[in-house]
């Protein structure tokens, strides 16, 4: 395990070095960090961990090595701000292994963001029968037939050097290796009594007098002013699927094309989540997703689904569960391919131990959850050579039930004993307890952070007197007495995923904890199972939809009053006062930022030189509030907020409402006006229960509410599920955090394991209940955790 070595290492070249820390809230805070070692970063929410492990050590280790490429390569690559620190030094190159979800491309899946998928299509090639060619015949992301034609090649006189090429991959042609083809309703692009002319479109994007409107009434290829209802077989071929052409229209050289392939170029072709909410909103409801019938949703070639092994085809290989595929792959015993077998069945071996068993190779990587995505980009990190490297990990407890942190433990010690150093941001008290260093920071969230309350071992923080030191060792009691329900939500037959036609009665007006470990089912049965119409609210973390604009004050209809307020102190418009309408900075269209594109690598933000990044004209900062200008308010925190709207001048009880709401759901430290992409998943389910707590009656499904809470948020947290449950609503919520299950009035639990291992409920009853009995994992680690 090695020693550890705390702050006292002898030698400074086994410490990273911080001194005079900036970022953000941190207030010159100086830490020495000792190398080839695990250290936890603990505090509230909002103190300032991910400020300094993120924004300064990893940020300045990112742009030292950008700085070694050439300058033709760096010209391509954006442009990252020095962090504002005084001094760091002692750094390594720095993995970020964070829960950003990954890459929504449907060709990218759980294999193809690993290595498995690559080792597979060796193997395949190598010894699969019939024989169809190398690795990329097998490869679902490489075109079946790239190009086919001849060369000429010139030497001097001599001329006619030919050489025919082609490129045949496992892509099928009819989906493009995507497994789904996609049906446009027509009924969606066009009202089909009006004529082209009366505005028969209702494609965003194509209204009357537009260049895309004048491209099909002015292409002669149909009747501007017959309705598209009487068009001919022809007429309507011609208007909805004609190949492309080159005309003139109104003077003006121009491409006409079917206005269906028109409109999967230039809107299906793109990331939907960066699409602008309108055209985001007409894609959904014009589109509908189909297995594709050539090849059965597995994504390939037909003569890459007729080569197997032992009767297996890459594809059935890629839908196993990964580790049943753990299991077939050492019994292939192939002396040719032994060191591909090693390194494939290690590879699978990880996904088991990481407790991603319970996945395929095929599965959507934009389907996986930010828990599930941090563990998959684990998996590529435990296999590699690399040693002296610094691991920064983002909560990777994430999602995990008590008994798989264990196994999470032992994957960062064992990182760390390769000669890493291992910086973890975590709150999991499990996880703490086998740190070698612990850096505390606080006392509080946002203006009332950004210090080191503690920096040294466990044991000196549990006697330190700090927040965290002091709910450390916190443990829940169960509740004496249970709520009675006031009725039930039936499932019945529910066999979504891996659910094995599970029924249950769910009991309303009541907290229920619906618990198991990764994989066991427990989203499926409430997100995939539970009545429809039933008044059920799911309040998750997915990412919330909007543009980059958007933020808490607009999500939750906070900008509204306040915008209302501002223009009735001035006797001006109230649009002036959003950054989405007419008074934002024309520069940056309110956006504070311009973002550059940069095409295949990541977009590049820098802050807006004529407004400095406050996103309005500089007239509309004249108009104040309080004393206080738009831009200044929306820098307010919530708490800052709630008081400044709360009494004296700007009192204002509709915009206080919301933002008593805000803190009473532990989000007091979040800035009103902070970009909704810079929230983690736990502080945008927080922000959706904060809008959803105005309305009345209804049932709640909560995911994993404490993601991202601090020890000493979780008990606030369970008052605010109280106090909803008593104003008459019912309370569902997936959840791991034993403090949660203690107070629950009801538990279900589902397992016993994960994927086919799981999918049935091994108990339910009352958390009492569950303790007496110790029948399942969730059991045995409930009682251990109240000390029963």
């Amino acid at each position: 395990m090695g020693t550890p070595t705390g702050a006292h290492a002898a030698d400074s070249h086994d410490l990273i070095r911080v001194h005079g820390a900036r970022e953000n809230n941190l207030r010159d805070v100086s830490v020495e960090i000792p190398k080839r070692r695990l250290t936890v970063f603990t505090g509230v929410s909002g103190s300032g961990k991910s400020s300094l492990v993120f924004g300064t050590i990893a940020a300045e280790s990112q742009r030292l090595i950008n700085e070694t490429y050439s300058a033709f390569v760096q010209g391509f690559m954006p442009t990252l701000a020095r962090p504002d620190v005084d001094v760091l030094d002692g750094l390594t190159t720095a993995i970020i292994v964070d829960q950003q979800r990954m890459g929504a491309d449907p060709r990218s899946t759980v294999g193809t963001a690993t290595d498995a998928n690559a080792m597979l299509r060796i193997l395949f090639s190598r010894l699969g029968q019939p024989h169809i060619g190398p690795p990329g015949a097998y490869a679902f992301n490489v075109p079946s037939v790239r190009a086919s034609g001849a060369i000429t090649v010139e030497r001097g006189e001599k001329k006619a050097v030919k050489a025919t090429f082609t490129r045949t991959g496992g892509m099928c042609p009819r989906c493009e290796g995507r497994g789904a083809v996609s049906d446009i309703d027509l009924g969606q692009l066009y009202d089909d009594a009006k004529s082209l002319a009366e505005g028969a479109l209702t494609i965003p994007g194509y209204t009357p007098g537009g260049w895309n409107y004048r491209l099909y009434a002015s292409s002669g290829f149909v009747d501007a002013d017959k309705p598209i209802r009487k068009y001919t077989k022809k007429e309507l071929d011609d208007f909805l699927y004609h190949e492309p052409v080159r005309m003139k229209i109104e003077g003006i050289n121009m491409t006409y094309e079917g206005l269906v392939p028109r409109i999967q170029k230039s809107m299906l072709s793109k990331d939907k989540e960066a699409m602008q909410p309108h055209i985001r909103a007409f894609v959904d409801r014009a589109v509908t997703f189909t297995t594709c019938p050539e090849c059965d949703g597995t994504r390939l070639t037909e003569a890459a689904r007729s080569s197997k092994i032992g009767g297996i085809s890459i594809a059935d290989a890629c839908a196993m569960q990964i580790s049943d595929l753990a299991g077939w792959v050492p019994g292939l015993d192939e002396p040719s391919v032994a060191p591909l077998l090693e390194a494939l069945g290690d590879a699978l071996d990880s996904f088991t131990e990481i407790g991603l068993g319970y996945l395929s190779l095929d599965r959507p990587s934009g389907t996986l959850s930010g828990g599930e995505a941090q563990r998959v980009k684990m998996v590529r990190h435990l296999g590699s050579s690399l040693t002296d490297v610094t691991y920064v990990f983002d909560e990777p407890t994430t999602g995990l039930h008590p008994h798989d942190i264990q196994r999470m433990n032992d994957l960062l010690l064992r990182l760390r004993d390769k000669g890493n150093t291992v910086l973890v941001v975590e709150h999991k008290p499990q996880t703490i307890a086998v740190a070698d260093h612990v850096v505390d920071l606080g006392p509080g969230a946002g203006t009332a952070g950004g210090t080191v309350c503690f920096e040294g071992t466990v044991e000196g923080l549990r006697s330190a007197g700090t927040v965290t030191g002091r709910h450390l060792d916190d443990r829940a009691s169960l509740k004496e007495t249970v709520r009675k329900p006031s009725g039930a939500l039936e499932i019945r037959g529910a066999s979504a995923h891996n659910l094995q036609d599970v029924d249950v009665d769910v009991p309303l007006g009541a907290l229920v904890v619906v618990t198991g470990v990764a994989g066991s089912g427990k989203s499926s049965l409430l997100h995939g199972s539970l009545p429809a119409g039933a008044g059920v609210v799911s309040v998750d973390q997915a990412p919330i939809r909007g543009s980059r604009r958007s933020n808490p004050a607009t999500y939750t209809g906070l900008l509204e009053p306040i915008r209302k307020a501002f223009a009735k102190a001035n006797g001006v418009k109230p649009a002036l006062f959003s950054a989405n309408s007419e008074g934002a900075c024309p520069t940056c269209n309110g956006a504070g930022v311009i973002y550059t594109d940069l095409a295949m690598m990541a977009g590049v933000a820098t802050t807006c030189e004529d407004c400095e990044g406050k996103r309005f004209q500089a007239a509309v900062l004249e108009y104040r509030l309080g004393g206080r200008d738009i831009s200044e308010v929306l820098a307010m925190s919530v708490a800052e907020a709630e008081g400044f709207f709360g009494a004296g001048e700007a009192k204002l009880p509709a915009a206080h409402r919301i933002l008593a709401r805000l803190a009473d759901v532990g989000l007091g430290y979040l800035g009103i006006g902070q970009p909704l992409t810079t929230l983690s998943g736990g502080e945008r389910q927080r922000l959706k229960l904060a809008v959803h707590m105005a309305e009345t009656g209804g049932v709640y499904v909560l995911d994993e509410p404490t993601t991202g809470l601090h020890l000493a948020d979780v008990e606030q947290l369970l008052g605010l599920l109280d106090r909803l449950v008593d104003s008459g609503k019912s309370v569902i919520v997936i959840e791991h955090h034993p403090a949660v299950m203690a107070h629950a009035d009801w538990i279900i639990d589902l397992g016993p394991g994960a994927g086919h291992d799981g999918g049935r409920i091994v108990f339910e009853g009352t958390p009492a209940d569950l303790v007496a009995a110790r029948s399942t994992l969730t059991g045995e680690h409930l009682a251990a955790y109240v000390g029963a």
